[in-house]
């Protein structure tokens, strides 16, 4: 599993990269941005399940950077640790063994996102 300071990391990269692209103008990047907001507002799903179904596609796709950063949007938008695992799990299932691996990468931003307690309620165990 990766260390916290891999996940901070990867999120001052993230962070980073989306400053540098707003300072360079980036026609692409803001219509990128306008998408995002489209798509992950509440219509018909709500942000929670499209946030949701981000966080499988992402295990699928092995996308660290977009698994740290749905993970954190589902958690935010009010999703717990488990609705994010079922997630995580539709992943696994639609990317076979390879997603497994994934997967991990997943756990380790769910601690991230939701906190050592979450996570252990959420196995029904103490922290």
């Amino acid at each position: 599993m990766p260390a916290p300071d891999e996940l901070r990391a990867l999120a001052r990269q993230r962070k980073l990269a989306h400053t540098q692209l707003l300072d360079l103008k980036s026609g692409t990047y803001a219509a990128f941005l306008d998408l995002e907001r489209a798509t992950y507002c509440d219509g018909a799903l709500p942000r929670q399940a499209k946030e949701l179904i981000a966080v499988g596609i992402s295990v699928v796709l092995d996308c660290r950077s977009c698994m740290q950063w749905h993970i954190g949007q589902a958690a935010a938008a009010g999703a717990s640790p488990r609705q994010v695992l079922e997630a995580v799990e539709v992943g696994m299932e639609m990317g076979g063994g390879p997603a497994t691996v994934s997967a991990r990468f997943a756990l380790a931003a769910m601690a991230e996102a939701f906190g050592p307690e979450a996570m252990a309620a959420a196995a029904g165990k103490r922290a």
